[in-house]
């Protein structure tokens, strides 16, 4: 027996970052000096303040019972407050807001909690993988909107709004819900309040529901913050935003999230969660509520460390040769993979770099048919280990840029992802 027997599974395709992962496992069995820009992993150890109040906590037995599902009032509350500061909008921490088990977890229940078999859901390609697997897996259809630097161009409004209007004209039934994702991940877009606006209207007269996904709202560096698109009033009588401490605070690991917005969203997802889970651990809770309502000075610590790693790692590749668009916002680098080496796709590319320079990056196929033509660096390594890593990459593109050109009939290209097989 298989797990390929079971309905769910059989409708996931195969892991593309699986390869890549086996690739880099492999190497550093073998002692290799592998920099990984792969993951979005957060590297620095969460603002001691946040870890005190953690030990604080657990040291009373009270908090060792069952949580809430929904998360302890406080937390909301001080999640609420943050909503009025930072997007001067006003939550109702008892209708409004629901504490997540990490926003991958808010998205995919929700999923569970609003899809039908059948059910269409427009989702941007390329994108996060939980955006349209987690409602894959609740048996909805997901139908794609090209959106980023999937053809090396932002995303402006008007094309956007073509694209939806087309989509929904052209789609039966109607679609339930689009997902939105700015700053974005992969691509590392940001958006302002006029790209939401004839979005949010558009959905209103539709009866669509939207989704958005906010998790790197605090990873930016250049311009005006990323807004909310709560910010916008008539908003919250289709959309549901989904937050994280994850990259905020470094709490990657401590699974903290949130959803907020339309009450309607909320009731719905609350109710699933409560037949799911007891929600997250009380002392992580409370000290996420102390993250939240304590000094910010480690949100812009955060923000620094990752500008500069940003700079670093552009600075770098232009250096060897690779012209990176220089992110605005969020950890990551959306970079068209160079031209001697496009033909190979993101998953080959990926698996070359990783053998001849030691280097390991995200294929950009794993977010989506179109982002094949990129892979996408993370900014999660220091910066002596970035500066590295282009090092690596300027040699290797000088050793292989004209054996990667030469390279377009398979065999000569199997040939150079494994060098070995050429002797035989």
């Amino acid at each position: 027996m298989s797990d390929s027997e079971f309905h769910r599974i059989k409708r996931l395709p195969p892991y593309v970052f699986a390869e890549v992962n086996a690739m880099k496992a492999r190497a550093r069995a073998a002692g290799e000096d592998i920099i990984d820009l792969g993951m979005g992993n957060p590297d620095q150890p969460t603002p001691q303040h946040i870890v005190d109040k953690l030990i604080e906590a657990v040291r009373d037995p009270k908090t060792h019972r069952y949580s809430n599902s929904r998360g302890i009032p406080g937390l909301r509350k001080a999640h609420a407050a943050y909503y009025k500061r930072r997007f001067n909008v006003d939550v109702d921490p008892e209708s409004e807001c629901i504490v997540t088990i990490g926003s991958k977890e808010g998205l995919a229940n929700l999923a569970q909690a609003i899809t039908s078999p059948g059910d269409i859901i427009l989702v941007p390609n390329p994108s996060y993988p939980i955006h349209p697997f987690g409602f894959i897996l609740a048996g909805a259809s997901v139908r794609h909107l090209p959106v980023g630097q999937a053809n090396g161009t932002s995303t402006d409004i008007d094309s956007f709004m073509i694209m939806l209007e087309r989509a929904v004209r052209h789609s039966v039934p109607k679609p339930l819900a689009l997902v939105l994702n700015y700053p974005s991940n992969p691509t590392a877009e940001v958006v302002g309040l006029d790209f939401y606006r004839p979005i949010v209207e558009f959905c209103r007269k539709h009866g669509i529901y939207i989704l958005s996904d906010l998790a790197y709202a605090e990873v930016f560096f250049d311009g005006e913050p990323p807004p909310s698109i709560l910010e916008i009033p008539e908003a919250r009588e289709v959309a549901v935003e989904f937050t994280s401490m994850s990259k905020t605070y470094s709490m990657a690991g401590w699974r903290i999230g949130f959803a907020t917005g339309n009450k309607t969203l909320i009731t719905a997802l609350a109710r699933i969660k409560s037949y799911l889970d007891y929600g997250a651990f009380t002392p992580i809770q409370v000290a996420a509520t102390a993250a939240l309502n304590g000094p910010q000075e480690c949100v812009e610590q955060v923000r620094t460390m990752y500008r500069q790693r940003r700079d670093v790692m552009i600075e770098g590749l232009a250096a060897a040769g690779w012209t990176v668009p220089s992110p605005s916002a969020s950890m990551f680098a959306w970079a068209p993979i160079p031209e001697p080496f496009a033909h190979l796709g993101s998953l080959e590319f990926s698996k070359l770099l990783l053998q001849e320079a030691k280097v390991a990056v995200a294929p950009g196929i794993g977010f989506g048919e179109y982002g094949d033509g990129h892979v996408r660096l993370a900014l999660v390594e220091n910066v002596h280990r970035i500066r590295q890593a282009t090092r690596n990459i300027k040699e290797f593109f000088r050793s292989n840029a004209a054996g990667a050109a030469a390279s377009k009939d398979p065999a000569a290209r199997a040939a150079l992802l494994d060098p070995e097989k050429a002797k035989v």
